[in-house]
């Protein structure tokens, strides 16, 4: 149990970094801060959308775990996008790839603004 919580808090530590520059990435496409996560990248995401407009994603939230793992403290790296992402672009990916992110998930985003990250448990 130690070396899961040591590999989750050092994830944590590594993730927060970026967030803590985040004026590196605001403005500019996702795929750089991708390009930046050497060390490791997501493994699900899980598009949110607006409550008031169902229609967009206006940010979406990028996990460090797999589906099958439990998501009491998950380590989350949610990305608010300068554009909204409309919900049929990244339905069609998450029926296909089961909220997987794969090479479709890095096309699909890989090319949104960013506007805002944050890093949390």
């Amino acid at each position: 149990m130690f070396i899961k919580s040591k590999a989750q808090l050092d994830t944590l530590n590594y993730l927060k970094q970026f967030e803590a520059n985040r004026a590196n990435y605001i403005g500019q496409p996702f795929s750089k801060l991708l390009q930046d996560m050497i060390q490791i990248q997501p493994k699900t995401v899980w598009p949110s959308p607006n409550f008031k407009n169902k229609n967009y994603n206006f940010s979406t939230r990028f996990k460090f775990c797999n589906v099958e793992q439990s998501y009491f403290n998950v380590i989350t790296l949610s990305v608010e996008w300068e554009t909204p992402i409309p919900v049929s672009s990244s339905e069609y990916y998450q029926q296909l790839h089961d909220f997987y992110f794969t090479n479709d998930e890095k096309n699909l985003y890989g090319s949104k603004i960013v506007k805002d990250i944050k890093v949390y448990r």
